[in-house]
Formats: C-alpha cells, structure tokens, sequence
C-alpha cells in the first residue's frame, strides 16, 4: 500500500464509521460520465461558497456582535457576487480567502463563541480557497460557471433539525457534520475514476474535511454537554435516506438517480 492510499484509509475510516451507508454505485457511475463533468463541477463550486456561507451564518447567529456579522458579510460579498450577482470577474475575491477586515468580537452570553468563532473562521477560509480552486480548474477547461439550481440534500437534512434553542443550533452542528463528512467520501470514491488533476485536486480536499466534520461535531458535543448519540443517530438516518432514495436531479450530494432506479 502506497502513502497516499493509507492516508486515505486513515482519514476514511472515522468517516466510514459515522456515515449510515456509502454512496451508491448509481450515483458513482452517472458522476463519471462525461457529459455530467461540467455541472459536477459547477455544483462542487456552489458546494464550497455555500459551506463558508453555513459556517458564516453559525458565527453571526450565535457567537459575534454585531460589528463583527457585518465584516463577515463583507468578507463574503465578492464570493457571493460573483455567484448571485453574476458579476463573473474573480478579481475581485481571488487570493483574498483571509480577507477579513476586522477581528471578530465574541458575543457575550454564549461560552462556546470563541471556539466557534475559531473553528468556522478557519473553515471559511479553506472553503473560500477551495471555491477558488474549482473555479481555477474550470477556467483551465474552458467551463464556464453558470446558475445551478439546489438539490434537496441539504434542505432534507434541515427537516430533521429541531426548532427550539439550544437544539437547532446542536442539530444544525450535527447536519453540517454529516455535509462535511458526505463531501470527504465522494471525493475519495470518485477521485480513481478522474483524469490526474482532478484526481490529485480531490485527494487534496480530503484532509480539511474529514477536519471539518470533526469540528462540526466536536462543537455539537461541547455545546449540548451530554451524550448526543440519538441526535446523530436520527440525523445520519435521514441523510442515509436521502443518499439512497432516488432523485431527479444530479448533484454533488443526491441520491440515486431516477433514471438508474427506474431501471
């Protein structure tokens, strides 16, 4: 076995354990297809803004005043132009992933803040940088970014998410956890079937998010203070269902799709 396959079943192996099920030869096999390589990608590029954006929401709702909510905005306003705006000059963001203006001041009242604080800022930076780099490969292609509408994944998870504090914000912990941890096992399933680049590009993503779910989850702990095991267990149900039921649009995180279940 090589280094680079045994760091690969290192980092996997948690992850393996935390997920309800793999992901579906179906899925692996539409992914690989051609054809499906330039919306793959396009969603990667949308996966990667809306993990900092998730990440930014947590910091602004729970941990930081309101100063700090705004510098954060504003750290993310040239990502998100570019996407919503379609103000496609990259410019604008490129290389300015540790592009904060301000430090961030913890909110009083919430114990966990600067652990949060710190967990989130680091993974907005590296979910910035990745967003980057997608965009990067794309340009190299000639693949144009376009508009992508979501798939059903991330809202599934979200009904699972309970509606009173501090539960939504343990729950919300948990579901990211479960996005993270999702992202870090397809990259590793689809990477032997991709051309050298992405292969190698895909390999590299795999360290910061098996940190990411990690994080996630290590802060859904810490926050709730007591055993969370049924939580997860309920919340890894649901995505395994939405993993494995069928879908109708292919994305980086669906299910089955329809046409493969249908046959």
């Amino acid at each position: 076995m090589n280094k680079t396959q045994q760091m690969i079943d290192e980092l996997l192996s948690p992850i393996k354990q935390f997920l309800y099920c793999e992901t579906p030869d179906a899925w692996i096999n539409e992914a690989i297809k051609p054809e499906n390589l330039t919306g793959l990608l396009v969603d990667h590029c949308n996966c990667e803004l809306k993990a900092s954006q998730t990440a930014m929401w947590l910091i602004r709702k729970y941990a930081v005043d309101a100063d700090s909510g705004k510098a954060l905005l504003e750290w993310a306003k040239p990502y998100e132009d570019f996407v919503y705006g379609r103000v496609r000059n990259t410019d604008a963001f490129h290389g300015k992933k540790n592009g904060l203006s301000a430090p961030l001041v913890a909110k009083e009242g919430f114990a966990h803040g600067p652990e949060l604080i710190d967990k989130m800022v680091r993974l907005i930076k590296e979910e910035f940088h990745h967003f980057e780099q997608v965009l990067d490969i794309m340009v190299s292609r000639n693949i144009p970014y376009s508009n992508l509408s979501a798939g059903r994944y991330a809202k599934g998870l979200m009904k699972a998410v309970r509606t009173h504090e501090p539960a939504t914000l343990i729950d919300k912990l948990i579901a990211g956890a479960y996005i993270e941890a999702r992202s870090c096992e397809r990259f590793a399933k689809l990477a032997p079937f991709l051309d050298d680049e992405l292969q190698k590009f895909y390999i590299s993503l795999l360290r910061s998010e098996a940190r990411h779910y990690q994080d996630y989850l290590q802060l859904a702990e810490q926050i709730a203070g007591h055993n969370i095991s049924d939580r997860i267990r309920i919340i890894g149900e649901k995505e395994a269902a939405l993993i494995n039921s069928e879908d109708n649009m292919f994305r980086f995180h669906s299910g089955i799709p329809a046409a493969c279940s249908a046959v």
